[in-house]
């Protein structure tokens, strides 16, 4: 079960009250070369840039393997649920999408990366439909660039 769920949940009005604020930042979650592998295994997407990393160091800039965009990107569901709140009477969230996602920066393997999310928008769609949309950075440990900025939206739905 993911932590979301254990935090106290609380108002819509307190949630929409957060638009505009930095709600928080997650954990700092490892990308290794076992992780991106098994990512690599899973898409079957297998780039030498990905997982062979004696090719990687030789043949690329950057100095090793790198993790796959969308590994990084798929990060977003786990450091989400560990920084936005959960509000009072979900019953269910669901991706919706990107309105903006840019990768930035190459993750190299070994590589910490965490997310910072703000809070954009907060909207009724009906009554028991709230639209959210949030700006998520994703930081690279120990770099000046981020890996990723993205606009991300979700629909959360109340009984």
């Amino acid at each position: 079960m993911n932590e979301v769920w254990k935090k106290p949940p609380i108002a819509l009005e307190a949630y929409q009250a957060m638009v505009g604020k930095e709600i928080g930042v997650s954990s700092w979650h490892l990308i290794d070369q076992p992780r991106i592998d098994t990512y690599a295994d899973v898409i079957e997407d297998h780039q030498f840039i990905h997982v062979d990393p004696e090719r990687a160091k030789k043949e690329t800039a950057f100095g090793g393997t790198i993790a796959h965009g969308f590994l990084t990107m798929s990060l977003l569901s786990i450091m989400s649920y560990e920084v936005m709140p959960v509000i009072a009477g979900t019953t269910m969230g669901v991706n919706y999408g990107f309105d903006k996602l840019r990768f930035i920066s190459p993750v190299r393997s070994g590589k910490r990366v965490r997310g910072r999310f703000v809070l954009a928008e907060a909207k009724l769609r009906k009554p028991n439909e709230l639209q959210s949309r949030t700006n998520v950075t994703v930081e690279i440990e120990g770099e000046d660039k981020p890996a990723l900025v993205a606009d991300w939206l979700g629909l959360i739905y109340f009984a």
